[in-house]
């Protein structure tokens, strides 16, 4: 039995291999035979040799075709019309960070005195929606851009937030 353990992987290994080997002719069940060669099928390639070229075949290479069916003109007519669209824009959809937000304008003002004090790096400004005046730090084209600053705006006002705002463009 310990015999039999010990050439059983062997065994096993030579079983597997004996499988895996390709057979060149099988029988089917009715008796037929193939091959499973397939190469007989596969296109055969003819080595291109290189041939000198002439000057008449250098000139035919640098002649451009011109394309018959292109959109050219009217991709270029519908760019025109969207970059008139953005030429007139003088603003875009950004973020600000809010620092304050209320009735009381002179609280808005030390708020704001507060913020340039503690952060002076960071422009501020003030805006009256009636009836709130609004403390706004920064103009930010992305939340992410807002978030570093946000973090040292948080220390000092823990009731600001991050919000949607229109963002001049020079």
């Amino acid at each position: 039995m310990p015999q039999l353990i010990r050439f059983l992987p062997v065994f096993l290994l030579g079983v597997f291999l004996l499988g895996c080997a390709t057979q060149k002719k099988t029988t089917t069940s009715d008796g037929t035979q193939y091959t499973e060669d397939l190469s007989i099928w596969r296109p055969k390639v003819e080595p291109v040799l290189p041939t000198e070229r002439t000057v008449e075949d250098s000139k035919k290479q640098k002649a451009v075709a011109e394309p018959k069916y292109t959109v050219n003109r009217k991709l270029d007519a519908v760019l025109d019309s969207i970059d008139r669209i953005n030429l007139r824009r003088n603003f875009i959809d950004g973020f600000t960070i809010q620092v304050y937000s209320g009735l009381k304008r002179e609280d808005a003002l030390n708020a704001k005195k507060q913020l340039t004090s503690s952060l002076p790096e960071l422009e501020s400004e003030i805006n009256y929606l009636q009836p709130n005046f609004r403390v706004k730090v920064g103009k930010y084209f992305s939340r992410i851009d807002a978030q570093k600053d946000y973090v040292a705006v948080k220390e000092y006002f823990p009731n600001a937030i991050v919000i949607p705002d229109k963002v001049a463009i020079n």
